[in-house]
C-alpha cells in the first residue's frame, strides 16, 4: 500500500498550524511525504539526520532558542534514543513533539519491524511519556495542538504514533 500524500499532508498542516518552524527526520516509508513537505517549505527548516538520538539535541536546542520544532522518526528510532531522551530531555525539562510512525502494530507484513511495534508503547509508558495515537485525519490538526501544548506546559516529552490506518492508502 502507498503511503498517503492526503493524510501526511494533513499532519504537515498541523504541525505548521502549531508553529513547529525545525523538523528533524532520518529517512522512513511512511515519512516520505513529510520530509519532503518540510524540505519543499520556505518556512520551515529540515534537518536531516544520521541516528535519531541528534533529533533530541535539535530540539533542545531549538528549544532554547525560542523555536518549537518537531522529531519525525519510526518507532525502532525512537527506542534507539532514549538515551538523550533521558539524559537530556527530561534533565533537562526540554519539550520534545514526536511523531512517531508506528510500525510493527497489527497489519505489519515486514517481520523486521514488529519487534519495534511490541515494544513502543511499553517503552512510552515506562518512561511516562504522554501518548496519543493519530488515526482518524478529522483529529489530527488538534491532536498535534495538544500535544505541543502539552510538551511545553509540561516541559516533557510527547509522542504522537503515526497508525497505519492514518498514514497508508484507503
Amino acid at each position: 500500500m502507498p503511503v498517503s500524500v492526503e493524510n501526511s499532508r494533513i499532519v504537515y498542516n498541523g504541525l505548521k498550524r502549531s508553529g513547529v518552524k525545525i523538523v528533524s527526520a532520518l529517512p522512513e516509508t511512511w515519512l516520505v511525504h513529510l520530509i519532503n513537505m518540510a524540505e519543499e517549505d520556505p518556512d520551515t527548516t529540515l534537518v536531516r539526520l544520521t541516528r535519531e538520538e541528534e533529533a533530541i539535541g535539535i530540539s533542545a536546542g531549538a528549544h532554547l532558542a525560542g523555536v518549537r520544532s518537531a522529531l519525525l522518526m519510526q518507532n525502532h528510532g525512537f527506542l534507539a534514543a532514549i538515551n538523550p531522551i533521558v539524559s537530556l530531555a527530561f534533565l533537562y525539562k526540554i519539550p520534545l513533539l514526536m511523531l512517531i510512525s508506528y510500525r510493527g502494530h497489527m497489519g505489519e507484513r515486514d517481520p523486521w519491524q514488529t519487534q519495534g511495534g511490541r515494544f513502543t508503547e511499553p517503552v512510552l509508558k515506562a518512561l511516562d511519556i504522554p501518548y496519543d495515537h493519530l488515526t482518524n485525519r478529522m483529529d489530527v490538526e488538534r491532536q498535534i495542538s495538544e500535544a505541543q501544548t502539552l510538551a511545553e506546559s509540561s516541559l516533557t516529552p510527547v509522542a504522537l504514533l503515526l497508525s497505519r490506518q492514518l498514514m497508508w492508502e484507503a
